[in-house]
């Protein structure tokens, strides 16, 4: 027997089986609410009971190959809602509605790390490299810390970026100083706040400062 058949032959038994059942509450709701009434109760019970029935029966079958419609199961509801105030139950049309394929929500592309990255490295990269020494003159390097602002781990720093000598900050323009106070990692600023060049100039000369006595001195580290 084919799926055609087969399925026409449970669609026949189930809406019987719904008639029949109309037919029942009819007979016994006439004398209650009167045969109007009564008549659309049965119809309306009938309807609902055939289309569940069939639901639960005939398995395996689209409701397009039992010839009903997705709107036609929404208009048959909206009928019988207003004729008894039935509600029809969700699962009667939630399979057509997740048939339908989800709407693609469009969103914007997220920003390349490349491109960050980019922009990042243009804000360090701001002003001008001074020059940089690939070890100290004569293998001794000046005493950074007497700059006021410069402490050991700062020291370490400057040389990791070249610069060992008093001379070489003090020959900084304002470029070089703004590229040095972008790249001070974790000491971003200081060569400005701490006025470095100014201090630098006057040890350069042979000349010294107050700080740099203390740390002559031993007062400071």
């Amino acid at each position: 027997m084919s799926d055609t058949s087969k399925l026409s032959t449970c669609q026949i038994v189930c809406w019987g089986l719904a008639a029949l059942t109309g037919i029942l509450v009819i007979w016994s709701a006439s004398g209650t609410v009167g045969f109007l009434a009564a008549l659309l109760l049965g119809v309306a019970f009938a309807i609902f009971f055939g289309l569940v029935i069939t639901r639960l029966v005939c398995t395996g079958y689209a409701p397009g190959d039992r010839g009903i419609e997705p709107e036609d199961i929404k208009a048959t509801m909206r009928e019988v809602t207003g004729i008894t105030g039935y509600k029809a139950p969700d699962d009667e049309v939630a399979h057509v509605t997740a048939a339908e394929p989800a709407a693609t929500v469009a969103t914007a592309p997220a920003e390349p790390p490349a491109a960050r990255e980019a922009v990042a490295v243009s804000a360090e990269a701001a002003g001008i490299r001074p020059e940089g020494l690939s070890a100290p003159r004569d293998g001794q390097a000046d005493d950074l810390k007497q700059i006021k602002g410069i402490g050991p781990k700062l020291e370490q720093l400057c040389h990791g970026l070249g610069f060992y000598h008093f001379d070489q900050i003090a020959g900084w323009g304002p470029q070089e100083v703004a590229w040095v106070d972008a790249n001070l990692k974790g000491f971003k600023g200081r060569v400005s706040r701490d006025n470095w060049v100014e201090q630098a100039r006057t040890l350069a000369a042979g000349g010294e400062t107050e700080f740099s006595r203390r740390v002559e001195g031993g007062d400071v580290y």
